[in-house]
């Protein structure tokens, strides 16, 4: 098999100007006699190395391609889970090593049965771990409105793609209509929060809260929390609105997010109800209600009836998302939902900030620890260690960083393969006793899921602790000038960066290293005009001019460049200087510090 990136590759580096000027000769001449060229920048990579959390990268909303109406996302064990209402017939689960559920596993877990009162109009399915199992909450009915009821799955492993035991409907006393459900913990109770009906006719939809004994079972009386009563949330009834209710928790503090106006209207927006502290759950009183949405349209980002949401938190634990689904299209209804995300932030008195929702176009970095598959999540063997499901959009020498300690004092080697296939050597130079290191290499992934596995031998005083992938889709970054994104179905994800003429960047942001040094930067070019130039700057340095090749269509070139980064935050910027051409992807390692 012949992967893209064994094409002929042309290298193009970067050194520091300030070098006294009997070095910088040196290495020109050195160069001259390798058949190269050395173009000299750099740009502020002397500061302090500071704490590393993954190769970083940026992102674009949708989530997915298809239609995801109501996401519930919920990370687990190096996954992210989603489930949302698909086309209101049967329940699917989709599971990502990433947020980016485009490449997701994808798996109906459960048909409802014919002719039930829960056969058809299965909407906002909510996905959630208790207490040790995974339970899937759903609202359905018979064909009939009116007949809509809350009813639960629970999971019967700890796979949340597995198969799971219909355990009857939740109901409290009333059993009015209800939709919308799910659990809340706190202070160690269980509650049902859901949306429903204060009686029979289809008037409002309020905020109801009961006691659980269980995740299955309702144990006492509804109480009513809120009723769309506020301008916005009335906004297209009647009905009037408050349904798709989430929980967010932060600190010791408790909030429900709840989605008001109608969902068919571009005004269906998002409200907040905070939990006073020390407050009880099931009484109104201890609940306090914000005046305005949290989150609503936004025309000049094209952003409509952002609603129906969840919370969900970045692999590393140390940020919230919210995950929310909206349409391209003041008029779309009910059509276009797609779930798309962002980052959760906080005012000075402990309440959510979500913002303004982005426009498809925004860069958004990535949720801090994306890519970085630990060794917890590995499948073990003595002293080896399987990576399943790592993802790769085509098939390429794909770069892999390896995180490890080694303080026995001496270099120790790892085996590492993909798939079974032969494996290569990774060196792994001596650490201090709890000084992370980081190894890099390449290996051959092909499109779809990969299996890679490190080796130590026996006895080794050495330990692997993650893997990532780093590389960084072009279409994926900030479009500048005349650059657009381009379905390209030989290219990596399906698409690639088109730079057309004079003042088209590609701004690659949040690039993270874990040392500062120099790094081979690959770049993927696909069929560049003739006398096509591509100028490339890192963290605002000086721009330097590369001559690119045409190239037969689809067909890359690969341009590398030799670049002095900073640990921490990098920014490299791809300009299109002359003539045009796309930019698939852009991958990094390092083969010395």
């Amino acid at each position: 098999m012949k992967f893209k990136s064994e094409e002929p590759q042309r290298k193009v580096g970067w050194g520091k100007p300030e070098r006294r000027i009997t070095c910088a000769i040196a290495a020109v001449l050195l160069l001259i006699l390798a058949g190269g060229a050395y173009l000299l920048l750099q740009h502020g990579s002397d500061r302090a190395d500071v704490a590393y959390s993954g190769h970083g990268g940026t992102f674009k909303n949708t989530l997915a391609e298809m239609d995801t109406p109501d996401p519930s996302v919920m990370y687990k064990d190096g996954y992210y889970y989603m489930t949302f209402t698909h086309n209101g017939t049967d329940i699917m689960v989709m599971k990502s090593r990433t947020l980016d559920f485009r490449q997701a596993e994808r798996k109906v877990v459960w048909y409802p049965p014919a002719e039930t009162a829960y056969s058809a109009n299965l909407w906002a399915p909510e996905i959630q771990y208790i207490r040790g199992s995974w339970y899937i909450y759903f609202a359905a009915d018979d064909g009939n409105n009116e007949n809509h009821r809350m009813y639960v799955l629970q999971g019967d492993s700890g796979d949340p793609l597995g198969e799971y035991t219909f355990k009857g409907q939740v109901a409290d006393s009333t059993d009015k209509w209800a939709i919308d459900g799910l659990a809340m913990e706190v202070d160690g109770e269980l509650y049902f929060v859901w949306s429903g009906w204060e009686g029979d006719v289809n008037a409002a939809q309020n905020t109801y809260i009961a006691p659980m004994s269980d995740p299955l079972t309702i144990s006492g009386p509804r109480v009513l929390l809120s009723e769309p009563l506020l301008d916005w949330e009335r906004a297209g009834g009647p009905p009037y609105i408050n349904e798709g209710q989430s929980v967010l928790q932060h600190e010791g503090r408790t909030f429900i997010v709840y989605s008001g106006a109608g969902s068919w209207t571009p005004y269906y927006s998002l409200g907040l109800l905070a939990l006073k502290p020390g407050g009880n759950p099931l009484e109104p009183v201890g609940w306090t209600k914000s005046e305005e949405p949290l989150l609503a349209m936004d025309e000049a980002a094209g952003v409509y009836g952002p609603g129906h949401n969840s919370f969900t938190v970045s692999p590393d634990g140390s940020e919230q998302w919210i995950v929310y689904h909206a349409t391209s299209g003041e008029a779309d209804g009910w059509n276009n939902r797609k779930a798309r995300a962002q980052p959760v932030s906080w005012d000075d008195t402990g309440l959510p900030v979500f913002g303004k929702p982005l426009a498809l176009s925004a860069a958004l970095a990535v949720p801090a620890g994306t890519g970085v598959f630990r060794a917890e999540e590995a499948v073990r063997s003595g002293n080896r260690l399987e990576y399943p499901a790592l993802p790769a959009a085509i098939d390429s020498n794909t770069p892999l960083l390896v995180h490890y300690v080694n303080p026995g004092g001496a270099a120790a080697e790892a085996a590492a393969a993909v798939n079974g296939g032969p494996p290569a050597v990774l060196q792994l130079p001596p650490t201090g006793e709890d000084e992370p290191g980081y190894a890099y290499l390449r290996l051959p992934f092909t499109a779809g899921k990969n299996t890679v596995s490190l080796e130590l031998p026996e006895g080794s005083s050495a330990a692997i602790k993650a893997v990532e992938i780093s590389r960084y889709e072009g279409e994926a970054q900030t479009l500048e000038g005349e650059a657009a994104a381009e379905d390209n179905p030989y290219a990596s994800g399906g698409a690639a960066a088109s730079l057309n003429g004079s003042g088209a960047a590609l701004r690659f942001g949040n690039i993270q290293v874990p040392h500062s040094g120099t790094y081979t930067v690959s770049v993927s070019v696909l069929n560049a005009s003739p006398g096509a130039k591509l100028e490339a700057a890192v963290n605002g340095g000086t721009r330097t001019a590369v001559t690119l090749e045409p190239q037969e269509r689809n067909q890359p070139e690969f341009i590398q460049l030799e670049l002095k980064l900073r640990s921490g935050g990098n920014e490299i910027i791809l300009f299109d200087s002359e003539g045009s051409f796309g930019i698939d992807y852009m991958d990094i390692w390092q083969t010395s510090e």
